[in-house]
């Protein structure tokens, strides 16, 4: 096991803890300044530490500098900073160089030592959730229902046959569809995909099947569509249930004869393409409702594959989790925080209503705005803390299994796995809509009784700030799709950051 290793000036503080934590069978090395422990860390003989104390002032260097030099060569090492300065600025500095907690001397001796052994596990648990994440495929899971998902890619990877995945909006289908792809014999061409539901129904055609020049006004140049671009490779049509109706007609005629028309061409171009399709919605029902054909429905209904919601896989939500965490903090240039185990249980308890896209935008808001380095319950988004008397919203009591239906040649009839029936899942329990607005009523009426005479301007600028700020989480940053998303102006949202002091 690696040790624990003590940076003080104070020969009593290092004595105490090293006894302390001999007693609880943990093995330590000490110092007396940050000059050695650098020294240490550079030496290819040395066993490097499992978690770092430091006192924040010796002679000879600051425990903050120290800090920072440890964190850029060691960013998963758990780093406490000591100190008999209890002051703000102290803290905070710790805090925002990375350290996993800030311990004011004098201390108290068990608290203390409790507070190193959940250094210790956190650095077991990240060394973990690294070597997991060095040999982490393109898809993470380790429910069953997502272990079928991955042998039905494995069963499916030396086939050209069409696959319909169903599924919840966010939970994956897309990274299924690109899965498919990467393991099939189509590999080296291209992968190419289109949203049905997000581009106007007057375009959709010539997106798909591209235009001649002069086919329509604007049409100054010939086109080339999203088949001939999949040439060689594969089409992912994503959300095909919403594709209009005249233009599921022209769909069938390709996955028919493999062969299609520019919008005003004349000449028929071959498609080698194949088709992965995706909807969240029950096609069955929407043949029923004469807004889908039928005989399309069976043309694309090959191989269906089902991906579980997200609260349909609960055990994995701290594998993904950690990897969100990783990937917000490379995206965003800083530090990637940790979470603790209890505020793990309280994401694990969520539902989820918006599946792994929801779990990755609360990670990428909580590398913003979680203040320290270890992510806790407090920290969490509104969304998934409940109001006050409200339980978080549960598993649904009815959920379906995984529906898995897996054949060996096109035209067979699909064989399901032993998962269970195709049947919908019931939709989560929503918490009441004016929750949020009882909440704000709330908070009105304790500024009200206390006697501000700015409740209009503090409420706002509270309101203001917390959306825009889960706006730019939203999309990354990016201002200009966050003010599309809110309705606003662009000049207008960076006004407001400005003018809130978001920068």
């Amino acid at each position: 096991m690696k040790p624990i290793w003590i940076v003080d000036d104070d020969q009593s503080i290092r004595f105490v803890l090293e006894k302390a934590l001999l007693r609880e069978d943990l093995p330590t090395r000490s110092f007396t300044n940050p000059r050695d422990v650098l020294q240490a860390l550079d030496s290819e003989d040395e066993e490097g530490p499992q978690v770092l104390v430091s006192d924040i002032r010796m002679p000879g260097g600051s425990g903050l500098d120290l800090l920072d030099k440890v964190r850029a060569k060691h960013p998963g090492l758990p780093v406490i900073i000591m100190t008999a300065f209890s002051d703000l600025d102290s803290a905070v500095s710790a805090f925002q160089g990375g350290a996993f907690e800030y311990l004011p001397k004098p201390f108290d001796l068990p608290k203390a030592v409790e507070l190193i052994r959940r250094a210790v596990e956190e650095s077991q648990r990240e060394a973990v959730a690294e070597e997991r994440m060095t040999a982490a495929p393109e898809m993470l899971g380790q429910a069953p229902a997502m272990q079928d998902v991955f042998r039905a890619i494995g069963r499916l990877s030396q086939s050209n046959v069409t696959v319909l995945i169903t599924g919840e909006s966010g939970s994956g289908k897309e990274l299924v569809a690109r899965a498919l792809h990467k393991h099939s014999p189509r590999a080296d061409g291209p992968f190419v995909a289109i949203n049905t539901a997000a581009i106007p129904k007057d375009l959709l055609e010539s997106e798909l099947f591209g235009h001649e020049r002069g086919a329509f006004t604007g049409a100054q140049t010939m086109r080339r569509g999203r088949f001939e671009q999949a040439e060689g490779g594969t089409l992912f049509l994503d959300e095909i249930g919403d594709m209009p109706f005249d233009l599921q007609t022209r769909l069938l005629r390709v996955l028919s004869d493999g062969h299609f028309y520019r919008v005003g061409g004349h000449n028929a171009v071959k498609a080698h393409v194949r088709v992965i399709a995706a909807t969240h919605q029950d096609l069955e029902q929407r043949v029923k409702e004469g807004v889908f054909r039928e005989d399309l429905f069976h043309r694309l209904n090959v191989i269906r594959l089902r991906l579980p919601a997200l609260r349909e896989r609960r055990e994995d939500v701290p594998m993904l989790t950690r990897h969100f965490l990783q990937q917000s903090a490379k995206q965003l240039g800083v530090e990637p925080k940790r979470i603790s185990d209890a505020a793990l249980a309280r994401l694990g308890a969520f539902a989820f209503p918006g599946n792994v896209r929801q779990l990755e935008n609360i990670c990428h808001w909580l590398t913003v705005m979680a203040p320290a380095q270890v992510i806790e319950p407090k920290d969490l988004p509104p969304e998934v803390t409940p109001p006050p008397g409200e339980a978080l919203a549960t598993r649904p009591g009815a959920a379906a299994e995984a529906t898995l239906p897996v054949e060996a040649e096109p035209g067979a009839r699909p064989l399901e796995t032993p998962l269970s029936e195709d049947r919908p899942v019931a939709a989560p329990s929503a918490p009441p809509a004016a929750a949020w607005e009882q909440g704000l009523e709330a908070e009105a009426l304790a500024l009200l009784a206390s006697g501000r005479h700015d409740v209009w301007d503090e409420l706002t600028r509270r309101f203001e700030s917390r959306l825009i700020l889960t706006a730019l989480a939203n999309t990354r940053g990016r201002r200009i799709e966050a003010a599309q998303k809110l309705g606003i102006g662009r000049n207008t949202i960076t006004r407001k950051i400005q003018e809130l002091g978001l920068e």
